[in-house]
């Protein structure tokens, strides 16, 4: 096959120079990301050998190879591990930051220690070669082929890729380095950055100098040793080895489970949230090891999907070497240290919480819309997520629990509230609050789509029920307007529940004129300043749920809702006390189905007929401008 040349996807040519740039403070750091790749394909291999032993026909004896070749000013980094074909090379090395390359690009601040970590999270740390380099060449086999490919490229949009001979599997990379990165030919300057970030690496790391080849790291498994043993640093930078991040870890898990079941587990959650943790698949990033030995990162079993955020590894003593993936599905000890593992995490977190709010606050910011998934789909533990969970509200900017509302509930009420939108800010403007912020009822605001499936499920926290700020039934009877006193708030009461025969006409004409596209049209007691607002009926599911379910095309019919008008606003006072007149019906037809309108732009909902409105909203002006 003759030389092709290919591009990298739209948006590489920025992204190589951001990569290329951003790091130039930590140019050494390319060397631990290629040494961890080499590592992770003869992880791989190691594991499909298990199964297939003419994959290791040439050998059993995994190493990674650094040669620096002092006349060509090259770096070349060697593994014999799995290997890529045409395919693999084309797939990974010429894709960059799949599936995220846009949103990579969005989320770059400008701070260059943001966007090392930011780097780390997309997944392209190979591509910080070109800091150092010039030119790189890629030769590869991929084990139980016989075709070597070449794949070549000097990160300035293109690639080529090409047929070539290579005697054993795996992949050597070499790296032409620039003038300015002479330094990483230097032998000692090698042993040095091996020793800092890649001392755990359970395979040799050979150095070759040319005279001779010399083993650099311990390449003992860091989880096998003692925590006393081990070093903030050391863990620091497995956690990078493992996770392909920048960042450092926010917590770090290291134990020995011992017993009927023995396992070592060394879990890290991420200081920045992973570019990916809101795919569908819900994948999680814990490798599962049996006596040190690689299995795999795909064993769904072993980590639930809200807690994908976790990094790091399982090493099980007893799960058999040779087990194949999908046994592993329906193995019973994967699942008891599934559940070990959720309930060392959860306690950690509780913890964390209780000792340093501030820090866990930020980790909730993070992850919290994740964690929050627990709560719907692992009702075991749904207690304990409860307990530690965060939520804003119209009290304060900061986050509070649940205990901390219940404890600031109003005298009367029975029920903690919440409501469910896009954003805390739309939440905050919602004319459903008026009546809870006249009578400083705190109302929570949750603005994760997953709130509104964990709630129902739920049901109550610690005998207080909840109950939707968007929904009928919600009683005031029982809570005093700020700023007013008994005999006030009975008068507010009576308006409510006895209202004047001209508010009585006003509702049965605006009922008859908009038909089927409400529901009912009441009078309302939470609204203050807005003249109407919709709500959901006591049996009917929430505006918000409603919503989301019609975007992932769950239901399609609109469920109707009820209309709440303000008797006290000046436009129904307005509209109630003209009945009689001449032309009053059509007047009052026409506002019927604009505070309808308004009532649906407030909730964010499309008009199902713009022309009508703005032709309403027109004659309306015209009936009010002189002549």
């Amino acid at each position: 096959m003759s030389e092709e040349t290919l591009s990298f996807e739209t948006e590489v040519g920025r992204i190589l120079q951001i990569v290329a740039n951003s790091l130039y403070s930590n140019k050494e750091i390319f060397l631990r990301e290629l040494i961890s790749n080499a590592s992770d394909a003869c992880d791989r291999l190691r594991y499909a050998s298990i199964t297939d032993q003419k994959l290791i026909s040439d050998g059993s004896d995994y190493k990674v190879t650094i040669t620096a070749h002092q006349e060509e000013q090259a770096l070349s980094i060697e593994d014999n591990g799995i290997g890529m074909n045409r395919e693999a090379l084309i797939a990974d090395l010429g894709t960059i930051a799949r599936s995220g390359s846009g949103s990579f690009l969005e989320q770059l601040s400008g701070d260059k220690k943001k966007d090392v970590a930011l780097i780390g999270q997309f997944g392209v740390g190979f591509y910080s070669v070109f800091m150092v380099s010039e030119k790189v060449e890629v030769v590869s086999r991929r084990a139980g082929e016989s075709t070597g490919w070449l794949w070549k490229s000097d990160g300035a949009g293109e690639f080529t890729i090409s047929e070539t001979e290579k005697d054993t599997r795996g992949t050597k990379i070499t790296l032409f380095l620039k003038e300015d990165a002479k330094e990483f030919l230097e032998q000692s300057r090698l042993r040095k950055i091996v020793t800092t970030y890649s001392d755990h690496i359970s395979l040799p790391i050979e150095l070759n100098s040319g005279q001779e080849v010399e083993v650099i790291n311990k390449g003992s498994a860091l989880w096998s040793r003692p925590r006393n043993e081990i070093t903030n640093e050391q863990y620091t930078e497995f956690y990078r080895h493992i996770s392909h991040a920048f960042d450092e870890p926010w917590m770090t898990l290291h134990w020995r489970a011992e017993g009927v079941m023995e396992y070592t587990g060394l879990i890290f959650i991420p200081n920045s949230r992973p570019y990916d943790l809101f795919t569908a698949e819900r994948t999680h990033r814990v490798k599962l090891y049996v006596k040190r030995v690689y299995i795999t990162d795909k064993c769904e079993e072993l980590v639930p999907g809200w807690l994908r955020f976790l990094r790091g590894l399982i090493d099980s003593e007893d799960i058999p070497l040779n087990v194949s993936r999908e046994l592993l599905q329906t193995n019973p000890l994967v699942s008891r240290i599934r559940k070990a593992l959720v309930s060392r995490v959860l306690a950690e977190l509780e913890k964390k919480a209780e000792e340093d709010a501030e820090s866990f606050d930020e980790f909730w910011s993070n992850f919290g819309a994740v964690i929050k998934e627990g709560i719907y789909e692992d009702p075991e533990n749904r207690d304990k997520i409860l307990k530690f969970a965060r939520f804003r509200s119209t009290q304060g900017e900061g986050l509070c629990t649940l205990d901390e509302y219940v404890s600031r509930m109003k005298e009367g009420q029975d029920s903690i509230c919440y409501i469910t939108g896009d954003s805390d800010e739309a939440l905050s403007r919602s004319p459903q609050l008026e009546g809870f912020r006249s009578r400083e009822i705190e109302v929570l605001l949750l603005t994760d789509p997953v709130d509104d499936f964990w709630l129902p499920a739920v049901g109550d926290w610690n005998g207080k029920s909840f109950k939707s700020a968007t929904r009928g039934g919600t009683d005031f009877s029982e809570i005093k307007e700020k700023d007013s006193d008994t005999s006030s708030n009975s008068d507010a009461e009576n308006i409510s529940d006895e209202p004047t025969a001209e508010i009585s006409s006003l509702i049965s004409m605006i009922k008859l004129e908009l038909g089927d596209a409400v529901k009912d049209v009441r009078i309302s007691s939470r609204l203050t300043e807005s003249p109407v607002c919709l709500i959901a009926d006591e049996g009917d599911i929430d505006i918000n749920l409603e919503r989301i379910l019609r975007q992932h095309q769950q239901i399609q019919d609109q469920v109707t809702r009820v209309l709440e008008i303000n008797p006290k606003h000046p436009v129904i006072t307005s509209l109630s006390g003209a009945i009689g007149d001449k032309g009053t019906g059509d007047r009052i037809s026409e506002a019927a189905w604009l505070l309808l309108d308004q009532a649906r732009i407030l909730e964010g909902e499309p008009l199902p007929d713009p022309t009508a409105f703005s032709r309403r909203i027109s004659l309306l002006m015209e009936r009010s401008l002189p002549s």
